[in-house]
């Protein structure tokens, strides 16, 4: 049962890595991607476009995966709303692979700068993003008072910053301001909410016997 255990968390583990590899070469790769500009789920869109899909599909399974290990290995505060929402994370990111984002900002190429059309689909990315921007928010929240109640204060404050980071982020992307900084300061927020999660992972992967 333990390497059970052991295997979901490991997807846990590489998971924030996968996600942000993948994402960043893209970035970098796809012409008229501008990383100070577009957000990272226009990536779904143009030819190329179902490299980032696959991104959010396998990295939502790795998240569940990785919510189901998690609860297994722990006790106590944290066990039930804490991997219910890390899971639900994992499951708006398959929604976000389903549903795409709205071509937008000139990419791909041959977008007009100023469109700003909402299609369905492009509603119900942004809206299952949303939920699992939160979801994930929170549960750092919640693992900040499982930790906290362990006495463990350095896990607990490490949840705290990086709920707070993410939230900040978020809230910076959601404006809309289409500012190189939100922009910047969301991938800053994405770094440490997967390192968060990997890291959780992992450390609980050590505890086990």
């Amino acid at each position: 049962m333990q390497q059970i255990t052991k295997s979901l968390l490991t997807a846990g583990v590489i998971a924030g890595p996968l996600y942000l590899v993948v994402g960043l070469a893209q970035a970098l790769a796809r012409p008229g991607f501008d990383i100070t500009r577009h957000a990272l789920s226009l990536l779904s869109n143009g030819d190329l476009g179902w490299i980032q899909i696959s991104n959010f599909l396998v990295s939502g399974l790795l998240v569940i995966a990785a919510a189901l290990g998690i609860r297994r290995a722990i006790e106590g505060r944290g066990k039930s709303w804490g991997t219910l929402l890390i899971g639900l994370y994992g499951l708006s990111l398959i929604g976000a692979g389903i549903f795409k984002a709205d071509p937008a900002m000139g990419f791909p190429i041959g977008t007009p700068e100023g469109a700003t059309t909402m299609s369905t689909h492009g509603m119900l990315h942004f809206m299952t993003g949303g939920i699992g921007f939160l979801a994930l928010i929170a549960a750092c929240f919640v693992f900040a008072r499982h930790f906290a109640s362990l006495g463990e204060k350095g896990w607990a404050l490490y949840s705290i910053i990086t709920g707070l980071i993410f939230f900040a982020s978020f809230i910076g992307i959601a404006s809309g301001s289409g500012n190189p900084w939100t922009i910047l300061g969301f991938w800053i927020g994405l770094i440490f909410a997967w390192a968060w999660i990997s890291l959780l992972s992992r450390r609980l992967m050590t505890e086990l016997k």
